[in-house]
């Protein structure tokens, strides 16, 4: 590896600035590749690149960027391309410091901007040692998710469609399924979910396989199928819909016939269930009937050993084991159990409550 350290004046970085949008971004008349592939879209908000500017027009120093060599003779951003496209667009007008655009500042104003020094190291090495700096630098501060950096190993015609999708908020997976997802498609969110989705969790394997396909169409018509059974099966959009496993539950009951306005319905009943306490496992619930997906209240301390004393301690099960030793028990040796179980309409209520002992109530199911 081999690297040398130059400096680089505003007015030289901006020169030939364009943002090209899928096509990437380019500075230093042309020959810097602002955003390769492993580099994230633009996250700064107006605040941190405003103190960008604050630092170049007071003189202080801004951390040392890195720029990787390439063949050609033109240089890749490894570390600074936040900060470089914040001088860039404030010199290119597109916003405001101080309530004043560029164009609006005075003579000698523009020259301290433009004169104003940037330090950088240029890096010669091969492909793959670029992706190690870029991984270890990370000086600017926005640690980088693990989409990120996949989309780095895995960069090529692959990851360039499939960032068109799912990168933008403005993009056509944003616009589809927000209602749905959590996250950002800026920091990779939706991209990551949706790879989990086809590839059942093993992101890498099929970024790996698919890393030198012409595009991603594949990958977004099946997002776009998942989300289009989502809205096809629940038909009323809730909060608690977001971020919800919706490729595995797509991928076990995407094929079966289930009836929305029966499930609609189901579902409004249980989000006024105040025993239900976790809302977004309705969904999942509604589904598979795994009672675990509701976190469904249980009996307080209180409630228990009022059952307790009102039993004596006796457990009141019979059947098949029968009790080896007689039917009482310690407290911390019973369990609380609905005797109308919740699935049958009993609620988590006192006189809902008994006391069975640990291996009875388990082998009834714990309801």
């Amino acid at each position: 590896m081999e690297i040398k350290q130059v400096d680089v004046t505003v007015r030289e970085l901006t020169d030939g600035y364009k943002d090209k949008n899928e096509d990437g971004v380019v500075a230093y008349g042309g020959r810097l590749d602002v955003r390769p592939p492993y580099q994230r879209e633009c996250v700064y908000n107006d605040k941190q690149r405003k103190a960008v500017i604050h630092t170049a027009t007071n003189d202080y120093p801004l951390n040392v960027m890195y720029w990787a060599v390439r063949d050609n003779g033109g240089f890749e951003i490894i570390d600074g391309q936040q900060r470089t496209i914040s001088l860039c667009q404030y010199v290119s007008g597109e916003f405001a410091f101080d309530d004043r655009y560029f164009h609006n500042l005075q003579d000698d104003e523009k020259q301290q901007i433009l004169d104003y020094e940037l330090t950088i190291y240029q890096c010669k090495g091969e492909d793959s040692d670029k992706l190690r700096w870029f991984e270890t630098i990370n000086i600017a501060g926005a640690v980088h998710t693990d989409q990120e950096l996949r989309n780095a190993a895995y960069h090529g015609s692959w990851v360039t469609d499939a960032k068109r999708y799912f990168s933008k908020t403005s993009g056509p997976a944003y616009a589809l399924a927000s209602a749905y997802m959590t996250g950002t498609p800026i920091r990779q969110t939706y991209l990551e979910t949706a790879i989990s989705w086809i590839s059942h969790g093993d992101i890498k394997d099929y970024m790996a396989q698919h890393q030198h396909d012409p595009d991603a169409k594949k990958l977004w018509e099946y997002f776009r199928q998942v989300i289009a059974w989502v809205e096809a099966t629940f038909t009323n959009k809730r909060s608690e819909m977001k971020g919800l496993d919706w490729g595995g539950l797509y991928g076990k009951y995407g094929q079966a016939k289930l009836n929305a306005d029966q499930l609609e319905g189901e579902i409004a009943k249980l989000m006024m269930d105040d025993d239900v306490l976790r809302k977004k496992g309705i969904y999942p619930y509604v589904l598979t009937r795994d009672q675990r997906h509701l976190h469904i209240r249980a009996f307080t301390k209180a409630q228990k050993r009022s059952a307790y004393e009102r039993q004596k301690g006796i457990c009141p099960f019979k059947g098949d084991p029968p009790h080896v030793n007689g039917d009482h028990f310690a407290f911390e040796e019973m369990e609380a159990d609905h005797i109308t179980p919740w699935h049958e309409g009993g609620k988590t209520v006192p006189e809902n409550c008994q006391m069975l002992c640990r291996e009875h109530n388990r082998r009834k199911g714990g309801r």
